[in-house]
């Protein structure tokens, strides 16, 4: 009965989220735009097109919208975060997009790790009990440096963000932790997304995404982001010597 009962809380609060957008969806003028989320490149260039050209009148019901399904996302672990990141930066420019992005993702991500905490630990622990055992052991290992550990799994991935984002509550991650690990260790990840979205009409395919300048500037933003965390294991283990 319990684990009924949590799959109807999610699909309530799934149901109620996705009212919302569609309520947002509904605001504009159906003739000058097709609110949707973008399936591939070209899908993103149009909806980019129409999206700029509507925010010209309506600022804020764009701003609204996006950060809106942006979160939607996140929370719901969808698919598909890197053509909002670009979306972003076609809409916002790279130094407005930026700063945004990273708060969304944290905000998202906290609300799919508040989702799971609440209503997902049993199944979860059904589906990813030797996973979620191998992530808690590499928790354990780290604990005296816990947040750099977090850090460098969101710089350097070793699994999906949204496996550790809902696996996070149930192996004993604070979330006060866990948000801030997420705001600053997809930096790099989300300044390279955005920064291709203020050029994204000249963008042909997702591999020119990665390109040596692109792969430089990511190398470069997760060298500033990840040096503290260097610093400080350092100077831990010559305290522990």
């Amino acid at each position: 009965m319990k684990a009924v009962h949590s799959v109807l809380s999610l699909l309530g609060i799934f149901g109620i989220f996705t009212t919302w957008l569609y309520f947002l969806s509904q605001q504009f003028d159906s003739n000058n735009v097709e609110i949707h989320f973008p399936k591939d490149l070209e899908d993103l260039k149009n909806l980019s097109a129409s999206l700029r050209q509507h925010q010209q009148d309506n600022f804020a019901l764009v701003f609204l919208l996006f950060c809106s399904a942006y979160i939607y996302k996140q929370t719901f672990a969808i698919p598909g975060s890197v053509f909002m990141n670009i979306l972003a930066g076609a809409l916002l420019g790279t130094w407005i997009a930026f700063p945004l992005v990273c708060i969304l993702t944290a905000m998202g991500a906290s609300c799919c790790f508040l989702l799971s905490k609440t209503f997902g630990r049993d199944l979860l622990l059904q589906r990813f009990s030797d996973r979620i055992l191998a992530w808690q052991n590499k928790l354990q290992e780290n604990h005296s440096r816990l947040f750099f550990f977090l850090l460098s799994v969101r710089l350097f991935p070793a699994s999906p963000n949204w496996f550790l984002n809902m696996t996070s509550p149930i192996v004993g991650v604070p979330i006060k932790l866990f948000f801030i690990s997420v705001l600053f260790g997809l930096m790099p990840y989300n300044f390279i997304c955005v920064q291709t979205g203020s050029v994204l009409s000249s963008i042909n395919s997702l591999d020119d995404i990665f390109s040596t300048t692109m792969f430089l500037s990511m190398l470069l933003v997760a060298a500033a982001v990840f040096l503290p965390g260097i610093l400080m294991g350092k100077i831990s283990r010559k305290h522990e010597n």
